[in-house]
């Protein structure tokens, strides 16, 4: 146990170590708000799809900074990737949201025809203009999660904090409308409630959270960190503010101990939290049906 902690104390004389976990742990919290949301409107599919959009939006954000330090040198060196991927991905929340309401084209199926298509082009993309030598590598990677957590700089951190604190600001401002809107949105538009708005705005914001955590999983394991924490935490608690906050405590600490296992024992850092998360819901659903039988 000594020298677990002694390597953990080396590990964490590094920035890059600390920025990780900084921006894990804000990921991770994030997710779990939305993630309550998202599960009781049955929204889940959409992380899922949205995540297969950002994948190709960063396939299209790749190819543009290759291609710009050749045309235009300072464009991506100011604004990064992140914001032009954040941008795409928005935009296809609204899309679906919008092509979801459609009554030709049902919500599930707009979901699948717009990630699909998203994935498959921009698997194409990176072949056709490759941004590195191991295309099969990054795109594998960019999937699945890979080491990237660990290179972030502080300027990464900086925008994960930001973002981080402007999604909790606006589900604690709205967070009687955005729990009117999740349980009975009939009722909420009888009360002269905007419910399109509000689910505009979470749309939007599960748009950015997919975006930060494409660093952390991977873009096909980010709707574990969506779905799993909700999930546990009903299991044993049923009002709504009780499952989202046990929800954002145990996303915050899974993620943590994924981070940390996968520094210690050298795992992939997206692979490590997910089995972190199902470990945890395991338990959790134990403890429900414990507490079931007691009642």
């Amino acid at each position: 146990m000594t020298e677990i902690f002694e390597t953990l104390g080396l590990y964490f004389s590094y920035p890059f170590v600390r920025y990780a976990l900084i921006a894990g742990v804000l990921i991770a919290l994030c997710s779990s708000l939305l993630g309550v949301t998202l599960v009781l409107k049955r929204f889940s599919f959409i992380g899922d799809g949205l995540s297969h959009v950002a994948f190709g939006a960063l396939a299209v954000a790749s190819v543009l900074d290759t291609a710009e330090k050749t045309f235009f040198p300072w464009l991506f060196d100011k604004i990064g990737k992140m914001p032009l991927v954040i941008l795409i991905t928005v935009a296809a929340a609204i899309l679906l949201l919008r092509t979801g309401q459609n009554t030709k084209i049902k919500g599930d199926a707009a979901v699948a025809m717009i990630s699909v298509g998203a994935l498959a082009f921009g698997y194409l993309l990176l072949h056709l203009f490759p941004t590195s030598s191991n295309v099969s590598g990054d795109v594998c990677s960019t999937l699945f999660g890979s080491t990237s957590i660990l290179t972030l700089t502080k300027s990464d951190v900086i925008l994960s904090a930001a973002l981080a604190v402007l999604v909790v600001v606006i589900f604690v401002l709205f967070y009687r409308k955005i729990f009117s809107v999740t349980f009975d949105e009939n009722f909420s538009r009888a009360t002269g409630t905007p419910a399109e708005v509000y689910n505009l705005m979470i749309a939007v914001i599960t748009a950015v959270i997919i975006v930060l955590a494409m660093n952390l999983v991977g873009s096909l394991l980010i709707s574990a960190l969506v779905i799993f924490p909700a999930l546990s935490a009903m299991r044993v608690f049923k009002s709504f503010r009780a499952v989202t906050i046990c929800s954002a405590a145990l996303s915050v600490t899974a993620a943590a101990a994924g981070i940390l296992i996968s520094i210690l024992a050298s795992t992939p850092v997206g692979s490590t939290i997910v089995a972190v998360d199902a470990l945890a819901f395991f338990f959790f659903w134990i403890a429900g049906l414990v507490r079931g039988r007691a009642a």
